[in-house]
């Protein structure tokens, strides 16, 4: 049963939503901006951290903003093209991970906590893999539409930076073919090692990711959300479900690895816009991730050659973001610490 509150019923209306997104307020990046001007430090010498604290102001609307309520998600599927043998491990393992996000036991639990939260988990459907997609389409519409809500309704409204994070057994032979498919070039630019893979299983991998968009497309431009709901995951849904919630709220979003930015890049296709509200956290070691970043106009904050997903690259970029935050709404103007302005 579809929410009273939720604004679509069917992938058709999740587009019409992707084409009535809000804007950031205008207004409060002029403020944050001019703030910035007055801060005792020399002009632009935080670099990066002063652009992201006045793109995090303008969508909060508040020129001094904190981040008090982070809300990190972890979202899980499993994938039926895992039976061709594309990953390092078993199916079984994303109940597994599951668990162990639960007690408290992995990275995202460690680097959530130093953001001051815990992850919230959402098992969607992992008893039931998606289609296997090197054969046929991953999601029927009313799967997808379901995947989408379960990212929607994961969202907390009062939560003031989303960062979305993933576990499945499978999920970067659906990314590398949700990129193949929107991007071009071949099965082995975007197929890397994921959990582990090389020799023949590497070759099955890239093997099933162009099976899958051999079989799934082509997809004409524009066509993002048909291409994950045929090549995606329940957890890549449910991803780019959260991103647009949060934009509908207005909360920033910090997109993590390879996986992350696949499904983000799917919107990215329906509406150049609707990632305005997204920064990239880091630059994965993934084959691929790059490349991803590049094509929907992302710079990533950090590069530390991580690859595990969880949201866990991205959580360590929100805490450079608190980081940017708590030196523009903290620091002392010259006119407060009764400094001598630079001159010219």
């Amino acid at each position: 049963m579809v929410e009273t509150d939720t604004p679509f019923c069917d992938p058709e209306g999740f587009r019409r939503v992707l084409q009535n997104l809000p804007a950031p307020d205008e207004s409060t990046r002029i403020l944050a901006s001019e703030r910035n001007a007055l801060l005792t430090k020399p002009s632009g010498s935080l670099g990066r951290l002063e652009e992201l604290a006045i793109w995090y102001a303008s969508w909060r609307g508040d020129s001094k903003p904190e981040i008090l309520n982070p809300q990190v998600i972890v979202f899980a599927g499993n994938h039926g093209v895992a039976a061709q043998g594309v990953s390092a491990y078993p199916p079984e393992v994303t109940a597994e991970m599951i668990a162990n996000f639960n007690s408290g036991g992995a990275a995202i639990n460690q680097l959530a906590r130093q953001l001051g939260t815990e992850p919230d988990v959402h098992a969607i459907d992992i008893d039931r893999p998606t289609g296997d997609i090197s054969c046929g389409a991953a999601m029927t519409e009313t799967e997808f539409t379901q995947a989408l809500l379960a990212g929607w309704r994961a969202v907390r409204p009062a939560a003031d930076l989303v960062v979305p994070g993933e576990m499945g057994i499978g999920n970067t032979t659906s990314a590398a073919a949700l990129a193949l498919a929107l991007y071009g070039g071949s099965a082995t630019d975007w197929t890397g090692a994921g959990t582990g893979v090389d020799g023949s299983a590497l070759e099955r991998k890239v093997c099933a990711v162009a099976s899958a968009v051999e079989h799934n497309g082509p997809f004409a431009p524009g066509e993002g959300l048909d291409a994950l709901r045929r090549l995606g995951g329940r957890e890549l849904a449910a991803i780019a479900g959260a991103i647009v919630c949060a934009r509908i709220h207005r909360i920033p979003v910090v997109l993590d690895g390879f996986i992350c930015t696949a499904a983000a890049s799917a919107l990215h296709s329906e509406v150049k816009d609707s990632l305005a509200h997204a920064i990239a956290g880091h630059c994965s070691a993934e084959a691929g991730h790059g490349r991803i970043l590049e094509k929907i106009g992302k710079r990533s904050v950090l590069d530390l050659e991580m690859r595990l997903g969880e949201g866990s690259g991205a959580a360590v970029a929100a805490l450079v973001l608190k980081a940017a935050l708590a030196c523009h709404s903290g620091m002392s103007t010259f006119e407060e610490a009764q400094v001598s302005g630079a001159v010219g």
